[in-house]
């Protein structure tokens, strides 16, 4: 067993110990999630059904239920495939989570029938949160994330990433107006397909109000290079697409600049620059 995998099953085995004990629901550890979900094990119930355990830190149940829970719940009701949240207990200042296990496996092979797919999904998302109280999605353009978009490893790296750094904070947009969901990590790791066909899309924990575009600049991220996609993004609005380009920019030329081998870096600075 890796130190990685280790850590996952000590920390999923302290949650189900917290739940069972503020609930009294007996969990079992199966394993820890790989391949999209960090913080998530595979848990099975009493009566024997499986399903995905997660928790988060510096978080509030009230906040969750406000928001991505919420975002959730209203897309679940116009089917989409977003897994049942089934229970939620506060464990001090984490929250404990246990969702619906959703059919299917990550995306491995890329292509223009999935893209098919995700413009249906994405479409479903449009003006969905019209008349609720969930929150606009914050953009980290002008401050820190919390643990991620984060300014300083930008200004500091060198002279390249500093310049853009400047032109992220020179976006004059604080959050995405819009009324509709977005998933705001939606990369072929949280999408679920068997055979090629879409069966759900999981990992919401950051979810909110905005507008649905953020998703497809994210999924540009996340894919690479897609012509097609491009072409797709071109048609956004201008300053969403503006501004999504520079929230995501920030977001994996940071990470990449702390958690990836510099020899990554550049890649992740090459594609910001694209439309920044």
């Amino acid at each position: 067993m890796g130190e990685w995998e280790r850590v996952e099953r000590l920390d999923s085995a302290w949650a189900a110990a917290e739940v069972a004990r503020l609930t009294g629901v007996e969990l079992v550890v199966e394993g820890p999630c790989r391949g999209g979900e960090v913080g998530a094990a595979f848990v099975r119930w009493p009566d024997g059904h499986r399903s995905v355990l997660k928790w988060r830190p510096g978080i509030r149940v009230a906040e969750l239920e406000r928001g991505p829970l919420a975002v959730v719940e209203v897309l679940r009701a116009v089917g989409y495939p977003a897994p049942r949240t089934e229970l939620v207990v506060q464990v001090g200042d984490a929250v404990v989570t246990v969702q619906e296990l959703m059919p299917g496996a990550t995306i491995k092979r890329w292509d223009d029938e999935l893209l098919d797919q995700v413009l249906e999904l994405n479409a479903l998302q449009a003006g969905v949160l019209a008349g609720t109280e969930i929150p606009a999605l914050p953009l980290y353009l002008h401050s820190d994330g919390p643990g991620f978009c984060l300014h300083e490893p930008l200004r500091q790296r060198d002279a390249r990433t500093a310049a853009l750094e400047r032109r992220i904070a020179a976006v004059e947009v604080e959050t995405l107006a819009g009324d509709d969901a977005v998933h705001v990590d939606f990369h072929p790791g949280n999408l679920l397909q068997t055979d090629g066909k879409l069966t759900g899309v999981i990992d919401w924990d950051g979810a909110g109000r905005g507008h649905r575009g953020f998703d497809l600049v994210t999924l540009r991220f996340g894919i690479k290079e897609s012509k097609r996609l491009d072409g797709l993004l071109d048609e956004l609005p201008y300053d969403v697409l503006q501004a999504a380009w520079a929230t995501m920019s920030l977001r994996m030329v940071d990470w990449a600049i702390r958690h990836f081998p510099p020899g990554e870096v550049d890649y992740w600075v090459d594609l910001a620059e694209q439309r920044i």
